[in-house]
């Protein structure tokens, strides 16, 4: 039996789609939110920041299946499909769409999940490294995080992403 509620489901957008795809569905009345994220990149002798999706060719729309007629999602202008396992799309784990929305302001602008600064210790999360602490030696525009970790009494220099640490 179908739950009576409302889940998040993963849409795939046409390329280059994403605006049409999201004016389309929001005007059929599906909730819709596309995670942006700024990225900074190197354009001739300077740097731009630009909102990017945070997921490439996807965004998330919420449908109730047991009340609306989810296939018309596939059908909408700027949507290639919506995601499903067999003949039936797959709902994306409450916590992840939570987890997102709760960083995101009203445009969808998702902030880092970490507050930190050069100097800062961390706590590595992820990878060889995991349970080390390192101390933030460099945060570059492009948000590659350099840590320096104390390893076999000497120091050496790491790079990792912002989900690869937690303050410490």
């Amino acid at each position: 039996m179908l739950s009576t509620r409302k889940r998040w489901y993963l849409c795939q957008h046409k390329p280059q789609r994403h605006k049409l795809a999201l004016r389309n569905l929001h005007r059929q009345g599906f909730e819709v939110f596309l995670p942006l994220v700024e990225e900074t990149r190197r354009r001739g002798s300077g740097f731009t920041t630009e909102r990017r999706p945070l997921f490439p060719g996807y965004f998330f729309v919420q449908v109730d299946l047991s009340k609306e007629d989810w296939q018309r999602i596939n059908s909408t202008s700027g949507v290639s499909r919506i995601v499903s396992f067999g003949d039936r799309p797959a709902a994306v784990p409450e916590e992840v769409v939570a987890g997102l929305l709760e960083r995101a302001d009203q445009d969808g602008l998702v902030a880092s999940s970490s507050r930190a600064q050069v100097g800062s210790e961390v706590k590595l999360t992820t990878g060889p490294f995991a349970d080390f602490v390192a101390r933030i030696e460099l945060i570059e525009p492009d948000r590659r995080i350099w840590v320096l970790i104390e390893l076999l009494g000497r120091t050496t220099r790491l790079r990792v992403d912002d989900a690869g640490f937690r303050l410490a």
